[in-house]
Formats: C-alpha cells, sequence, structure tokens
C-alpha cells in the first residue's frame, strides 16, 4: 500500500503541478464541473503511469458489477467510468467524477463476488453523496496539483492517504478532508441500499468488511480508508447486519453467482501473485485450476508441466473460452501452430468479444503469412487497447511484414511511449518521421508526434 500511495503521490506532483488560483476552483463551492475536471486529471495520471489490466475476462466483469449498480442510482451528473490497477493491496477508491478504481489485490483475496460488489458500492457512495467535495470545499489550494493529491489522500485514505492529503495542503489542514465516521456511515448505508436495488446479496458487504479487518491485523497500516480512519470497524459490521435482519426475507436470503468472479480470481492469481502460493491455490484438479497451474508453470518456464496442466484443463472444459484462449496463447509461444489455432479458434466461437483472443489470433496469422488478414484483427484490438505496449509492437511487426515500414515505426513508437521508454520513443520517432511520405502516414505521425509532446511534458515535471 505505501508504495502504491507513493506512486500516487508522484505522479500527481510531476504530471499536475501547474499553478492555478484556488478560487477558480472553490469560488462558490465545488461545483459539478470542477469534479469532472479533478476525475479526467486525475484519470488520465492513473492510465498514463499505472499498470492497467485490460484483459477482458478482468475489465468488462468488473464494468459489469459497476454497471449493474449504477443502472440502479439516482440520475448522475456524470459518467461512470472502471479501471483495474495492478497491485496486490486490498483496495478499491473512487474520486469525482464518477471514476471507479478496483485493486487487483480486492478481487484476489475476496471469496465471492458479493464481497466485491458491498465494497464497489460503499465506493459509489462516497461519489454520489459528494463526500469528497464537501471535504475540498474546506479548504484552500494554491496549485491543481496539490488539490489532486488531496483527492488522493481521500479516497484512498489510512495513514498514508492523510500523508498525501497532508503534504499537499499542510497537516492542520488535511485533518479536514479525511472521511468522517458520518461520511463511512452514510456510505454503509447508502451502498447497501444500492446492492440491495442492484439484485445482490447484501451479506457480501458484511463478508468484505470481516475479510478487510482480518487482513488488517497483518497488514499494519496497509489499509483502506474504511479500516483506518475509524478503528471501530466491529460496531459497523453489527450496525449493517442489524439493517440485513431487518430486511425481507427474499433479500436476505439472496444468493451468489460466483462463476465469473471465480475466473477472474484465478486469472489473476495466476499471473500476478507468487508462483508457489498460486500453485497451493491450484491445488485441487478442476479445469480453471489446471489452467491455473498452466499459466504459472508457463511464467516459471517449466514447458513440461505447463503442457501437462494445459492439456488436462482443456479436458475438463467443455465450453470455456477462458481455458481455450490461454492454452492457445501457451502453444503460440511454444511454436505449436496447429495446436493453437485448434484451441483460439474454439475460444472466439464461444466468445467473440475476447479482443486478447483476436489478438493471439492475429499473431498466429502473421506467422503464417496471412499478413494483411493479422492486420485486420490486430487493428480491431487497437480500437479496444489504444494503450497497451505488447498490442502496439505487435501490430508494427505485421506491418513492416506488410511492406509499410513508416506505419511500423509509428507503433513501435507507441508502444515504446507507453513503456516509459524515452530513449527508444525518440529513435523510433526519428525513424517515423524519416520514412512517412503520403498523407495518410503524415496524418497518423502529427497524431503521434502530439501524443509523444504531451508525454514528454509529464516526464519533464
Amino acid at each position: 500500500m505505501r508504495s502504491f500511495l507513493r506512486v500516487i503521490a508522484l505522479l500527481c506532483i510531476l504530471c499536475l503541478g501547474h499553478v492555478v488560483p484556488a478560487q477558480a476552483f472553490f469560488f462558490g463551492g465545488v461545483t459539478i464541473k470542477d469534479e469532472k475536471e479533478m476525475g479526467r486529471k486525475f484519470d488520465a495520471t492513473i492510465r498514463a503511469r499505472l499498470p492497467i489490466i485490460n484483459d477482458p475476462e478482468v475489465s468488462l466483469y468488473v464494468r459489469s458489477l459497476v454497471d449493474r449498480l449504477v443502472a440502479t442510482l439516482p440520475k448522475q451528473p456524470f459518467t461512470f467510468t472502471t479501471t483495474v490497477i495492478r497491485n496486490n493491496t486490498l483496495n478499491a477508491f473512487a474520486v469525482p467524477g464518477g471514476y471507479v478504481y478496483i485493486l487487483t489485490g480486492l478481487i484476489m483475496h475476496f471469496t465471492s463476488e458479493a464481497e466485491l460488489c458491498g465494497v464497489i458500492a460503499h465506493e459509489l457512495a462516497h461519489v454520489t453523496q459528494r463526500h469528497v467535495a464537501s471535504r475540498l470545499e474546506r479548504a484552500q489550494y494554491t496549485t491543481f496539483g496539490s488539490l489532486l493529491l488531496a483527492v488522493a489522500g481521500i479516497a484512498l485514505g489510512g495513514p498514508g492517504g492523510g500523508a498525501l492529503a497532508a503534504g499537499a495542503i499542510g497537516a492542520g489542514q488535511s485533518a479536514m478532508l479525511n472521511y468522517s465516521r458520518l461520511d463511512e456511515s452514510e456510505a454503509d448505508q447508502i451502498g447497501l441500499q444500492y446492492v440491495c436495488n442492484a439484485g445482490m446479496d447484501p451479506k457480501g458487504m458484511i463478508g468484505a468488511f470481516t475479510i478487510l479487518r482480518q487482513k488488517s491485523r497483518l497488514a499494519g497500516s496497509s489499509i483502506p480508508t474504511y479500516l483506518s480512519t475509524h478503528p471501530a470497524l466491529g460496531d459497523r459490521i453489527a450496525a449493517i447486519t442489524a439493517r440485513i435482519q431487518h430486511m425481507p426475507s427474499h433479500v436476505r436470503n439472496r444468493t451468489t453467482d460466483n462463476r465469473r468472479f471465480l475466473r477472474v480470481k484465478t486469472l489473476l492469481w495466476a499471473r500476478y501473485a507468487d508462483p508457489q502460493a498460486a500453485l497451493m491455490l491450484f491445488a485441487k484438479d478442476s479445469a480453471l485450476n489446471c489452467m491455473g497451474r498452466g499459466i504459472v508453470h508457463a511464467r516459471q518456464n517449466n514447458i513440461v508441466a505447463a503442457k501437462e496442466a494445459f492439456a488436462k484443463a482443456v479436458a475438463l472444459a467443455t465450453n470455456d473460452s477462458l481455458i481455450f484462449r490461454e492454452a492457445g496463447a501457451f502453444h503460440f509461444r511454444k511454436g505449436d501452430i496447429q495446436r493453437s489455432r485448434e484451441l483460439l479458434t474454439r475460444a472466439l466461437l464461444i466468445n467473440p468479444r475476447d479482443y486478447m483472443a483476436s489478438f493471439h489470433y492475429a499473431r498466429l496469422l502473421d506467422a503464417e503469412g496471412h499478413h494483411a488478414e493479422a492486420l485486420s484483427h490486430c487493428k480491431d484490438v487497437l480500437l479496444r487497447v489504444p494503450n497497451q505496449p505488447e498490442v502496439h509492437e505487435a501490430y508494427a511487426h505485421m506491418l513492416h511484414n506488410n511492406r509499410q515500414p513508416a506505419l511500423a515505426y509509428i507503433h513501435l513508437t507507441y508502444s515504446a511511449l507507453y513503456q516509459g521508454a524515452k530513449k527508444k520513443t525518440d529513435q523510433y520517432l526519428e525513424k517515423a518521421k524519416a520514412l512517412s511520405k503520403s498523407p495518410m502516414e503524415q496524418q497518423q505521425l502529427r497524431r503521434l508526434t502530439q501524443t509523444v509532446e504531451e508525454y514528454k511534458k509529464l516526464w519533464k515535471r
């Protein structure tokens, strides 16, 4: 948590430190327009500098939960957007303007979808009740960077979050920026209402807070705002429990279908957790567990064990596009083109929306010499994940194979840019400038140059 907070602080200081008079934001209070601008700047910084999970299995799932909750809200003045950040901290947060962030650690350590929804609903309530705005109205700012630091301090909470706020505006004023006990209680109550209105299991909020309290005993200060700001979490759990007990039985006794949640949790553990811990989690044979073991073994370059695990996963799976996709990607990386084609084709037939399966299939087509078809598939993927370095790099190679060197260097530049590789960005950009001749190439070059300049401003600050 501490390292994550330091990253947020550094981003805000470096990227958003231009001077703006306080009155420009708070003359007459924080407006909806102010909130949208804060959220937009904060989100741009997050996306430019933190590892975002773009896999549709994860991102579309989390977005579907947020959308389901948002659909029951009173009309809001902004559109809610959802981002999943790769970070093992057990946290979620929302900032003004409707920007909701879920950290992977939260999904990895919860046991059900209902628990995840309980925390998301709590964070949505902070936004809809304008808790951040009400706190910001009590303080004065001299820079937009300090304003964003304060937003981060409130949203992330805890001692680390408080330090952000204190660093931005001074310890005396930062006390006004913490969520109050009343804010947290209201977020619990309103969030629980959102859960019920969305047809979800209200008991998930109890389960979520219970797990977070258990983890906090081991994590020390690395805990989210609703644990650290006010230590009487037991009282809040009791209050939520009492409210649920007075609900109608058909609401109180709701159950949760955890199948999609478990798929996402398996994928995150397999890709990002400690390998030995993940293998212990995947010890029992099931299609998902075998897929998880295959991903972990592949990370460890244990090809024999990975191949065996993926074979077992495919044998146990009946109609699972995720398992076919991951097995197909593994076989492609190991050079078994025929087997990869079989598996990726099956994955796309089941789930045509899986753009990562489309990406792997495009790479396969390119390897087989079908360069034009590969380009078409990869171009569609880029429309969905325009800031993904791996996709830009693969697309560049496809363009090179299709004898379009100028466009190839344009996308190599994007790949280097989104990885933060400054020297390579300059090298590839110079190549792109030298090779771009046609009006279409010149147009794309201008767009690239503008994007590079925007990033360079961030780097310089």
